[in-house]
């Protein structure tokens, strides 16, 4: 597995999307599709993933319901469709490409075991670490 990989596991197909500006909070600051979909509390990847799996039209629509729901930008209120269109461009062309069909599907599928490992892990470590506090200060003799 490459260093790359290891430091960025999401597809860097999906960036040119994710990173595009959906307009100006009241702030005036920009604000891009990553944190729009953050804020909406979904995985920005796992959202772009089932985006780029959907095709265009329907990546389109889903856009647009998504967009219509979000409040932090004002200038979304009268024109999330328009946007949507814009940014569904950018998204990667999933149906073409196997390779990226392969990273959408890992993305939203997630990474089945990962996780589950990692407790695993710790919590044996934890177990171990129990054992040999409890085992050492049990002959206070």
């Amino acid at each position: 597995m490459s260093q790359t990989k290891i430091r960025n596991p999401h597809p860097p197909e999906f960036d040119r999307f994710l990173q595009a500006s959906v307009g100006e909070d009241r702030n005036g600051y920009a604000v891009t599709v990553l944190s729009t979909l953050a804020r909406l509390g979904l995985d920005p990847w796992k959202e772009t993933a089932d985006l780029v799996t959907l095709g265009r039209d329907a990546a389109h629509a889903r856009l647009g319901t998504l967009l219509a729901r979000f409040r932090d930008v004002p200038a979304l209120a009268s024109d999330h469709g328009r946007v949507a269109r814009d940014l569904s461009q950018l998204l990667p062309e999933g149906r073409t490409s196997g390779a990226l069909q392969r990273a959408a599907s890992t993305v939203a599928d997630g990474r089945p075991g990962t996780s589950g490992a990692i407790w695993t892990a710790l919590t044996i470590i934890l177990v171990l670490f129990q054992m040999f506090m409890i085992g050492g200060s049990g002959s206070g003799e």
